[in-house]
C-alpha cells in the first residue's frame, strides 16, 4: 500500500477529525425500494417493523416489468433486525459513448466529433447496514459512476488485446498503490456517498456487488461479503469472494503495524485463539501477526490484553468490535463506540474484479449468474443453490418468469419451512438475488 496515499487520505498530520453535526437544511436520503419493484404490492414503510418474523412477504417485479436480459429478482426484508430493508438494488442499460475525432484541422476547429455507442448492461446489489442511506445512494449513483468511468477506458475495453489481463483473472485484489499509479478512480462512487451523507446529516455504509455486461464479457466487481456463482450444468464457479475481517487479517494487520496511531492505544493489532484475561500473564499463548501465516508461541503481556484488532471467528469476526465486513462504500463517519477511533482507513473501497467471457462459454439454456447479499449465502452454500438452479429451470422451460420465480424459491429456501434446503435454518436478515441468464443474452452486448 502506497504511504503517500493513506497519509493524504486519513493522517492529515494532526488529530483524526471529529463527525460534524447536520447542517440546519440537511434533508435525510428518501426511503425507497428498487424502482423496478413499483407496482409490485406491499409498498414498505415504517408499518414493516411490526412484521412477524414467520409472515415476510417476498417481492419481485410485476409480471408486465422486464430487467435486462430478462434476468429474475426477488427480496425479502429482515426479521425485526432494523426497521427498513437495508439492502439496495439496481440494474439497467448502459450506452458508453466513443469520441472520435477527425482530421487535425477538423479537431482544431471542433467542428467534427462523430459520436458512436458501446450498448451494456449492469446488475447491482448493496447490503447496507447502520441504516438504508448509503445503499440508497450507491444504488442512485451507480449508473452515472459506471458511465464516466468506461468512458474514461473504452478503448482499452474494445481492443484486442485489453490492458490489465481483462481475460478472466482478478483485477485489483488489494492494492490501493496500483489504483492510484494507474489513475483509475475506483473510489468515486464512495466519495459521491461521503458527501451525500455529511449532507444529509446521515451515517452508514454498504457492501457493493456489481456485475457489467459489456463487449461479450461479464465483469464482476465485490467490495464486501455479498456473493456472485456461475452454475451450469456440470460446473459451479465462484465469481466473487467475501471480503470479511478474518479473511483480510494480514492487511489489516499490517496497516495497523505500519500506523499503530489508527489503534489510538486502546487495541492490539495481534490475533488469539480466545480474548486473554489478567490471569494469562506471562503464559506462553499461541498468536498471529501481520506477516504470519499459522501459528506461533509467545508470552502474554499487559499489552496484549487489550481488545484485539480482529475479533472472533467467521461470521462472527468483527473489526474494532464493530463491523464485520472490511471493503465497502460510505462508513465515513464510523468510530468505535465511545472512542474518536475511526474504522475507515481500515475499509477499502477496491474491488475484486473478476471477468468471465461469455463469448467463449459453449452456453446452455439453464447456465445462469446467482447474485445475492450475504442473507442467501448465511443459510445455503454454492452447492445448495446450484441443486436448486438445476432442479428449477429445466422443469419450468416454457415460464417467462421463471428466473424471479427462481430467486422467490431461493429466497423461501431461507426461511426454514418444510422441504427447504436450509436444513431448517432460518435467515433473519434482509436478503435480495439476482438471477441472471446467459443463454443467448450476451450476444446482445458483443457489438455496438
Amino acid at each position: 500500500m502506497s504511504a503517500g496515499w493513506f497519509r493524504r487520505r486519513f493522517l492529515p498530520g494532526g488529530p483524526l477529525p471529529t463527525p460534524r453535526p447536520a447542517g440546519p437544511h440537511a434533508s435525510p436520503v428518501p426511503y425507497r425500494r428498487p424502482r423496478f419493484l413499483r407496482g409490485s404490492g406491499s409498498s414498505p414503510g415504517p408499518a414493516d417493523a411490526s412484521r412477524r418474523p414467520d409472515a415476510r412477504p417476498v417481492r419481485s417485479p410485476s409480471r408486465g416489468r422486464t430487467l435486462p436480459w430478462n434476468a429474475g429478482y426477488a427480496e425479502i426484508i429482515n426479521a425485526e433486525k432494523s426497521e427498513f430493508n437495508e439492502d439496495q438494488a439496481a440494474c439497467g442499460k448502459l450506452r458508453i459513448r466513443r469520441c472520435e475525432f477527425g482530421t487535425e484541422e477538423e479537431q482544431e476547429w471542433l467542428t467534427v466529433c462523430s459520436e458512436e455507442f458501446l450498448t451494456g448492461h449492469y446488475w447491482a446489489l448493496f447490503d447496507g447496514h447502520g441504516g438504508p442511506a448509503a445503499a440508497i445512494l450507491a444504488a442512485n449513483t451507480l449508473h452515472s459512476c459506471l458511465r464516466r468511468q468506461l468512458e474514461a477506458v473504452v478503448e482499452g475495453v474494445v481492443a484486442s488485446q485489453p490492458p490489465m489481463h481483462l481475460s478472466g483473472r482478478c483485477v485489483c485484489l488489494s492494492d490501493p498503490q496500483f489504483v492510484e499509479e494507474k489513475g483509475i478512480r475506483t473510489e468515486d462512487l464512495d466519495e459521491v456517498i461521503g458527501r451525500e451523507l455529511e449532507a444529509s446529516g446521515q451515517m452508514g455504509g454498504c457492501t457493493a456487488l456489481v456485475a457489467v455486461s459489456l463487449q461479450g464479457k461479464l465483469y464482476v466487481a465485490n467490495a464486501g461479503d455479498s456473493r456472485a456463482i456461475l452454475v451450469r450444468r456440470d460446473e459451479i464457479r465462484p465469481l466473487s469472494s467475501e471480503f470479511t475481517p478474518e479473511t483480510e487479517r494480514q492487511r489489516i494487520q499490517q496497516l495497523a503495524f505500519i500506523y499503530p496511531e489508527l489503534l489510538a492505544g486502546e487495541f492490539t493489532r495481534l490475533e488469539f485463539p480466545r480474548r486473554l484475561k489478567g490471569d494469562d500473564l506471562g503464559q506462553k499463548v499461541l498468536f498471529r501477526d501481520h506477516h504470519m501465516s499459522g501459528w506461533s508461541y509467545k508470552r502474554v503481556e499487559k499489552s496484549d490484553l487489550k481488545y484485539p484488532l480482529i475479533h472472533g471467528q467467521g461470521r462472527q469476526a468483527r473489526l474494532l468490535g464493530t463491523l464485520a465486513v472490511s471493503r465497502g462504500l460510505g462508513d465515513h463517519q464510523l468510530r468505535v463506540l465511545d472512542t474518536n477511533i475511526q474504522l475507515k482507513p481500515f475499509l477499502l473501497s477496491v474491488p475484486q474484479v473478476t471477468v468471465l467471457d461469455v463469448d467463449q462459454l459453449a452456453l446452455q439454456e439453464e447456465d445462469v449468474v446467482v447474485m445475492a447479499t450475504d442473507g442467501l449465502w448465511d443459510v445455503l452454500s454454492n452447492e445448495q443453490v446450484a441443486w436448486l438452479v438445476r432442479s428449477f429451470l429445466p422443469a419450468n422451460q416454457q415460464d417467462p418468469h421463471r428466473f424471479s420465480e427462481l430467486a422467490q424459491m431461493l429466497i423461501h429456501s431461507t426461511q426454514g419451512k418444510d422441504g427447504s434446503m436450509g436444513e431448517g435454518q432460518v435467515s433473519y436478515d434482509d436478503v435480495s438475488v439476482f438471477v441472471i441468464p446467459l443463454h443467448s443474452q450476451g450476444q446482445r452486448d458483443s457489438g455496438h
